[in-house]
């Protein structure tokens, strides 16, 4: 792996301009896109331990998401490369998806790249975006009929909101149908198991991995 050191503090420092010149750099010195953003969601997760530290704040948050979103349009094409073998067989989607980030959050960065590879690897996604309440949810998921819900969420507050989500599916009889995935860079196997999700990920590209295998079962 490539030591990507000084992209890394380029992000979690806010230096947008020096971020951008070295994604480009490493990319152009054939470093993989995946690799790149790895660093990209590292850092991410640095931004999200210094907010709840109350080192940095919602202002450093918004900047942060939107290097992010500049960031993964300089790697978009050279993912979509890397995922092309990947899609589904004669165009059909292996299943539907709702992604969104639950209520009290405003990170999409992990789930804005989780959608695009779900997307390059032949699944049909819906993105709702950023603190979404429960309820909002769970109609989405009803009126998209959605097979998986992608739940996002970078900050520990993130956790009873995802909960809810799962509760809310039980009262309409729908947990048996739809697979919760939670995604983070907080989630582990405790929070899993208390939020009641079927799989949590910190990575996107394992997160892909595990709808795969639902949809393909």
């Amino acid at each position: 792996m490539a030591d990507l050191k000084d992209l890394f503090t380029a992000v979690v420092e806010m230096q947008e301009d020096a971020a951008m010149a070295l994604t480009r750099s490493y990319l152009e010195q054939g470093v993989p896109a995946l690799e790149i953003f790895g660093c990209y969601q590292s850092a991410l997760e640095e931004i999200g331990k210094r907010f709840e530290q109350q080192i940095y704040f919602i202002p450093e948050l918004i900047m942060s998401g939107e290097m992010m979103k500049a960031g993964a349009a300089i790697l978009k094409p050279s993912m979509a490369e890397q995922g092309a073998g990947t899609q589904g067989d004669g165009g059909n989607k292996l299943g539907k998806i709702l992604m969104a980030t639950v209520q009290g959050d405003i990170h999409d960065i992990g789930k804005n790249i989780a959608t695009m590879m779900l997307e390059l690897n032949g699944m049909q996604v819906k993105d709702i975006g950023v603190d979404v309440p429960s309820d909002t949810i769970i109609q989405e998921a009803v009126d998209s009929e959605a097979d998986v819900i992608g739940l996002s969420g970078l900050l520990t507050l993130a956790f009873d909101p995802m909960k809810s989500v799962i509760e809310k599916l039980k009262e309409k009889g729908l947990r048996d149908k739809i697979k919760v995935i939670i995604g983070g860079g907080q989630m582990d196997e405790q929070v899993c198991k208390y939020v009641g999700a079927d799989a949590f990920v910190t990575d996107a590209v394992e997160g892909v991995n595990i709808v795969k295998g639902w949809l393909q079962g």
